[in-house]
């Protein structure tokens, strides 16, 4: 009798197996919430190829996510299976040079040339 992975279980592999993964409301292409668009925008910037999965669809990612992360709020950042943190800290970083440095590029990310790789990772639940 084979069981269906959990709601946790599909959120927990998909970190694990996206280097850079953003949980955001609405798609980097169109993001439906201000905060969302600043991270997605910051880690586009940078040409930093990264996955991204809408919360909005379901709201039980949303919950899910948080339980994990313990982090309430809406856009969250995971780089190598780790939180980084939402929009404010984010952008903190990236002004700092701290998430270039984490993530292993050179640039300013307030400087955009080519917009990035993205993952849409396709809501299956």
């Amino acid at each position: 009798m084979s069981s269906q992975p959990t709601l946790s279980d599909q959120i927990k592999s998909a970190i694990e197996q996206n280097e850079v993964i953003l949980f955001m409301k609405g798609t980097p292409d169109a993001p439906m919430c201000g905060f969302s668009a600043r991270t997605a925008g910051a880690l586009e910037s940078l040409q930093v190829p990264f996955a991204s999965v809408d919360v909005l669809p379901d709201p039980r990612i949303r919950q899910e996510l948080s339980a994990l992360s313990n982090w309430p709020t809406i856009p969250q950042l995971f780089v190598k299976g780790e939180l980084v943190g939402g929009c404010d800290i984010v952008m903190e970083m990236a002004d700092s040079g701290e998430l270039q440095t984490l993530l292993g590029v050179e640039g300013d990310a307030s400087t955009a040339d080519a917009p990035a790789p993205t993952l849409q990772i396709e809501n299956r639940l």
